[in-house]
């Protein structure tokens, strides 16, 4: 999965407009859109922004590695409105909620 299509599953995991999306991690709006048009890829800074971010903390590893460590609060971003996925590694059903964080 490309960098950029990451970010897109994180801001619908989280439930997130690209607006809001942008407004809590600093990156502007207009380079959202082209990341997730697939006409750019993010650089490092943008990476840096989102994972500085304490919202999306928890997939700093998965974003940068592929990698989990649930036991380390480090997950992969949910993909159905209900808050869980079925792993493709081992046909596992994960279940994660989102943080309070007032968003």
């Amino acid at each position: 999965m490309k960098m950029s299509q990451k970010i897109k599953a994180i801001r619908q995991a989280e439930g997130l407009t690209q607006v809001k999306f942008c407004e809590i991690s600093g990156i502007a709006l207009s380079s959202l859109k082209n990341y997730e048009g697939g006409h750019a890829e993010p650089g490092l800074q943008p990476i840096l922004q989102i994972t500085n971010t304490n919202l999306f903390e928890k997939y700093t590893m998965w974003l940068m590695t592929d990698k989990t460590a649930p036991e380390a609060g480090q997950i992969e971003p949910a993909f159905s409105l209900n808050g869980s996925k079925v792993s493709k590694k081992k046909g596992q059903k994960k279940f994660f909620h989102m943080e309070e964080n007032g968003y």
